[in-house]
């Protein structure tokens, strides 16, 4: 498929693992000139040389988005490289397990930092770049803004965040032409997800039992497959399409989970 990516200058948040690095790789695929935002510049540079080897493009900034002036900080050194930003994927964050119970007013914030608050300050900064090119932005959320999970109000506040914001930004960059949509991840498969399970005395059990909750197939979402759809959503192809929530999760939080039972018996 043709994105008309080419050469097209993406900023991804966290896109060394997981999700994010799968995001990478199709843009690379696609044409596009990823530049990928995280703190480890060993790990990013890992993914960079992959792609280059690949046969593709890519770059990367070290950043701990927590820390609001290393967000301005990365755009700056995006559009300083390259004179331009085409795209945007808010992407990094982490399920910290901040509660209410046994939570507190300082972990809370903190975690707000950690998976909203950049969010915002790298849109904030991207933009002047993004009205000229007329480019677009994608969140990645989490479906447990609506369904809950339990032990993670900082996480499912932040995800409540990013997906308003969705909207919010569509409605306010509308008149610059910048697209703004959302995927929304229920169940996928990556190296956290992984670290959480084991870290389970019955991790197998638990697997099988999220597993047999999916509807379609039973089985994880891909990280390919978010990637899929998020390069479609940032790229022309969904040129008519903003302020979106866009869920790429096998039927989890819409369809009956009843419907799943008894499938491939």
């Amino acid at each position: 498929m043709n994105t008309q990516l080419n050469n097209k200058v993406v900023i991804v948040t966290g896109g060394a693992k997981g999700i994010g690095k799968g995001i990478v790789e199709v843009l690379a695929r696609e044409g596009a000139i990823p530049v990928i935002v995280g703190r480890n510049a060993q790990d990013n540079e890992v993914v960079v040389q992959e792609i280059i080897a690949a046969g593709g493009q890519c770059w990367q900034v070290a950043a701990e988005l927590s820390q609001p002036e290393e967000c301005e900080k990365a755009v700056q050194a995006v559009v300083q490289q390259f004179n331009r930003i085409d795209g945007l994927i808010n992407n990094a964050g982490v399920n910290d397990g901040v509660g209410l119970e046994h939570g507190d007013y300082k972990r809370f914030m903190e975690s707000l930092h950690k998976n909203v608050v950049h969010y915002y300050l790298m849109a904030h900064y991207a933009l002047p770049e993004l009205k000229k090119s007329k480019g677009s932005i994608v969140n990645i959320t989490s479906k447990t803004a609506e369904t809950g999970q339990g032990n993670t109000s900082a996480y499912a506040a932040s995800n409540g965040g990013r997906n308003a914001l969705t909207r919010e930004w569509a409605v306010e960059l509308a008149k610059y032409s910048i697209r703004v949509n959302a995927v929304v991840v229920a169940e996928c498969y990556t190296p956290l997800y992984d670290k959480w399970i084991k870290s389970m005395p019955n991790g197998d059990e638990k697997l099988k039992e999220i597993t047999s909750k999916i509807p379609f197939e039973q089985r994880f979402t891909t990280a390919e497959e978010i990637a899929n759809m998020t390069v479609f959503l940032l790229s022309p192809l969904s040129s008519h399409t903003t302020g979106q929530l866009i869920y790429v999760d096998g039927g989890y939080v819409h369809l009956d989970r009843a419907y799943s039972v008894g499938i491939g018996d």
